[in-house]
């Protein structure tokens, strides 16, 4: 089947093809009952049971074909949008300088709708650690080894306006060598063709083990699912936004549901407040009590149990949410 000639109609949907993000996405979609089945690890699948079609793409390339209209959603790293998007300002401004164009502000683009919750990192400023620097400024006009080109050249370009401004002096080029590397970068100092780098960190072991040490953090990151300015079938990119939206509340959130006495209700609903308020029904046959339903987050559950308690609430359970909108 020439899945090609199947894409009309459907909403393209860009998911991360390989690396930290890609389970953690597909467990969202799960979540969000999108079906779908990949043939023979084809970078192309067809939704069963939405106008849909996913497309699995790098996931540094994901903003860069949201953000010209390629494709109307994307989940990927925040760190990728915020490269791409310094990517964009770097060529209108080239484009602007060079008098081959105007910049224009309003040339498509990507919209964050929300934060995903998962695949946190950082993007940090690593450099040797029994090395000679100790600060960002040490750095300027040194060599600068990163996959993140443009927002490294942004931060090093800020770092040298700061230095020209207390210096009383003013550059027009950037004197900080940026030297674009596509992988292990870690590895970078060791083999001599950087004095620090700019890369990605999640526990950091990666960079202790090469003999490194973080000095400042460029942007702290997690995936994101973005859209494009321009997107088509506004009515499924709604609709995908708002189950994605629930499964991450489900996860987020357990139901805690309880009996106590209505003259503690103020205070034990002070406890359980809910996302917008607790749910309240007399017992049958007993006015003198009540009960009630609250969704809590699950990272305080064992808290929120042990203050009703101390109020006096009684037959406390805790429920698994399967999902809410």
């Amino acid at each position: 089947m020439d899945l090609v000639n199947h894409l009309e109609g459907r909403l393209l949907f860009a998911v991360p093809k390989k690396g930290r993000l890609l389970q953690s996405a597909l467990n969202l979609l799960e979540g969000a009952d999108i079906q779908f089945r990949r043939e023979n690890r084809l970078d192309i699948a067809l939704v069963k049971n939405h106008p849909i079609a996913l497309i699995f793409l790098p996931a540094a390339d994901i903003p860069t074909f949201v953000g010209e209209g390629r494709v109307s959603l994307g989940i990927t790293g925040r760190d990728t949008v915020a490269e791409h998007e310094a990517g964009v300002v770097a060529l209108r401004k080239e484009q602007a300088e060079s008098g081959k164009s105007t910049p224009q502000e309003d040339e498509g683009g990507c919209v964050e709708i929300m934060d995903l919750g998962f695949g946190s990192c950082k993007l940090q400023v690593q450099v040797p650690e029994k090395g000679q620097y100790s600060k960002p400024s040490d750095l300027i006009g040194k060599n600068i080894g990163t996959s993140f080109a443009h927002l490294a050249e942004e931060y090093f370009a800020k770092l040298e306006v700061e230095e020209d401004a207390a210096n009383g002096t003013k550059s027009k080029k950037l004197k900080t060598k940026i030297i674009e590397l596509s992988g292990s970068v870690e590895a970078a100092c060791a083999l001599g063709v950087a004095d620090g780098i700019v890369d990605l960190v999640e526990s950091g072991e990666t960079m202790k083990a090469a003999g490194l040490k973080p000095i400042d953090t460029v942007v702290s990151s997690t995936a994101v699912l973005i859209k494009s300015k321009n997107p088509t079938n506004l009515e499924t990119v709604d609709l995908v936004a708002a189950r994605i939206k629930g499964v991450i509340a489900a996860q987020k959130h357990v139901l805690c549901q309880y009996n106590v006495e209505r003259t503690k209700l103020a205070a034990a609903t002070k406890i359980t407040p809910g996302k917008r308020a607790p749910t309240v029904n007399a017992l049958e046959g007993d006015g003198a009590w009540v009960a009630v339903s609250s969704m809590v987050e699950k990272k305080k559950i064992a808290t929120v149990m042990d203050e009703l308690t101390e109020v006096g609430a009684q037959d406390i359970l805790v429920l698994e949410i399967a999902n809410t909108r």
